[in-house]
C-alpha cells in the first residue's frame, strides 16, 4: 500500500520505517528542512531516549490516559527500545533514575540512526499537509499547501503537539485531526516553568534549592507532591518539580506551590534548630544569624515574609517570633499566575481524544485509514524519557497496523 506519515519527528519515522519494512511505500512529509529537530534538543542535547522502570513505575509516571497506552508499550516497550537503538549502532547507557542515554551523550548519534532507518526504505518529502483528503469514509490522499496531491491508502498522523514550535511543532495535526470531525481536548504547554505574583523571585533569580518538598493546590485541594529541586527565575520558579507540578495543573486559577524548604524536620525539629544557632551566636542580629539555614540569598526574603525586622538581635527574639520563621520555612508559599509558553514547555498537555482511537491499533474510530502517534494524542508524561518512549511505542504501533 502506499502510506503517508505526516511529521519527521520522533514517532514518526519510528512508523515511516516500520511500515517500509512490512513492505509498503511510504512518504513522510515533513516541513522542516530536516527532520527530528525536536529530538536534538532533547535531554539538554544529550536525548533521554527512555526509561528502564518497572512497567507499574512507568504507567505512574504518565499523567493523562496511561491506560489507553497499555497495548503500545506492551507491543513495544522500553527494552524493545533499547534493543531497537543498540541494533542501529547507537550503544545506550542507563543512569540515575533508570533514564537511558547514548554513550556519546550526543542527541545527533540518535536523530542520525532513527532517520537512516527511516530513508532506508521511505522517502522524505519537504512540505506542509494542508488538507486530508477522504472518500465514503475513508482516506485516500494528502493535499499540501502547494497544491500537490499525494495519493495514498493509509495516512499516519505524527505531527507533534505544539511545545518548542521553532523545531515545527505548530497544532497541524489538530488541525488535520479537526478537518475529519475528531475532537481535540484543550491544550496547554505542559512540563513547563511557572510564573508566581510574589516579587521577591525575581531577587532570588538563578538561587536552585536542593532536597525540598513541594505541594501543589488547586482551587482548595493539594493536587501534587514531590521532592527534589527547584529554581528561581526572574519569572517564577523551574526546576525538575515545578516542570512535573505543572502536568497537573489544568488552568493556574486559584493556584498555589507550598514549598517545605526543610522537609527532613519536623516543626518541634526546626525550632530546636533555630534555638542552637541562636545560642552559638548570641551576640548577632537576625540577619546574620541564619547563614548555617539558608543560602545567603535567602535569608531577607525569609526574615520580611516572618515580620521580624532584620536588626533585631538574636536573644531578644521570642519562641512566636521563632515560630514565625518556622512556619515561612515549613511553608513558602508562591501564588501562581501563569505557564510560561510552548515554546519553553517539554510537551502540550491535551490532543487528539483517546477516546476516538483505537488503543490496539492507533488507527482512528472516526475515519478509516487513519492513525494516530506521538504527541498529537492526549497523553503525557512526566521528563525522564516516558514521552520519548510513547512516541516510539505508539509510532511502532501506527507502523505495524496500517
Amino acid at each position: 500500500m502506499n502510506i503517508v506519515v505526516i511529521g519527521g519527528g520522533a514517532s514518526g519515522l519510528m512508523a515511516a520505517g516500520t511500515a517500509a519494512e512490512n513492505g509498503h511505500t511510504v512518504t513522510v512529509i515533513e516541513k522542516n528542512n530536516r527532520p527530528a529537530r525536536k529530538l536534538l534538543i532533547t535531554g539538554k542535547g544529550r536525548c533521554n531516549l527512555t526509561n528502564m522502570c518497572e512497567n507499574d513505575e512507568f504507567f505512574n509516571s504518565v499523567v493523562h490516559n496511561p491506560r489507553f497506552l497499555y497495548g503500545a508499550l506492551s507491543r513495544f516497550s522500553a527494552q524493545d527500545t533499547y534493543d531497537f537503538f543498540e541494533n542501529l549502532g547507537v550503544e545506550l547507557k542507563v543512569e540515575r533514575g533508570s533514564r537511558v542515554f547514548p554513550v556519546s551523550d550526543r542527541a545527533m548519534d540518535v536523530v542520525d540512526a532513527l532517520c537512516n532507518y527511516a530513508k532506508r526504505n521511505a522517502r522524505i518529502v519537504n512540505g506542509t499537509a494542508k488538507e486530508i483528503i477522504t472518500e465514503k469514509g475513508a482516506v485516500c490522499g494528502v493535499k499540501l499547501s502547494n497544491g500537490r496531491v499525494i495519493d495514498c491508502d493509509r495516512v499516519i498522523i505524527a505531527t507533534g503537539g505544539l511545545s518548542y514550535p521553532k523545531t515545527g511543532s505548530d497544532g497541524d495535526g489538530y488541525r488535520l485531526a479537526k478537518q475529519v470531525g475528531h475532537t481535540i481536548i484543550d491544550t496547554k504547554p505542559s512540563l513547563v516553568p511557572l510564573e508566581v505574583k510574589e516579587k521577591f523571585c525575581e531577587y532570588l533569580m538563578g538561587l536552585s534549592l536542593k532536597n525540598i518538598s513541594v505541594s501543589f493546590e488547586h482551587k482548595g485541594k493539594i493536587i501534587y507532591n514531590d521532592f527534589g529541586e527547584m529554581l528561581f527565575t526572574h519569572f517564577g520558579v523551574s526546576g525538575p518539580v515545578i516542570l512535573s507540578g505543572s502536568c497537573h495543573l489544568d488552568n493556574t486559577e486559584d493556584a498555589f506551590i507550598h514549598v517545605d524548604l526543610k522537609p527532613a524536620l519536623t516543626f518541634d525539629q526546626l525550632d530546636d534548630r533555630f534555638l542552637r544557632d541562636f545560642n552559638k551566636y548570641s551576640s548577632r542580629e537576625l540577619s546574620n544569624a541564619l547563614g548555617d539555614l539558608y543560602p545567603k540569598s535567602l535569608i531577607p526574603v525569609i526574615i520580611k515574609l516572618s515580620g521580624i525586622k532584620g536588626d533585631t538581635k538574636v536573644s531578644q527574639i521570642s519562641k512566636e517570633m521563632r515560630a514565625k520563621l518556622v512556619s515561612v520555612t515549613k511553608d513558602l508559599k508562591l501564588t501562581v499566575s501563569g505557564f510560561r509558553p510552548y515554546d519553553e514547555a517539554i510537551i502540550t498537555s491535551g490532543g487528539v481524544s483517546t477516546k476516538e482511537i483505537n488503543p490496539s491499533t492507533m488507527e482512528s474510530k472516526l475515519c478509516d485509514g487513519l492513525f494516530f502517534c506521538g504527541e498529537v494524542i492526549d497523553v503525557d508524561a512526566y521528563t525522564g524519557g516516558f514521552n520519548l518512549q510513547i512516541a516510539f511505542s505508539t509510532g511502532r504501533l501506527a507502523g505495524n497496523s496500517v
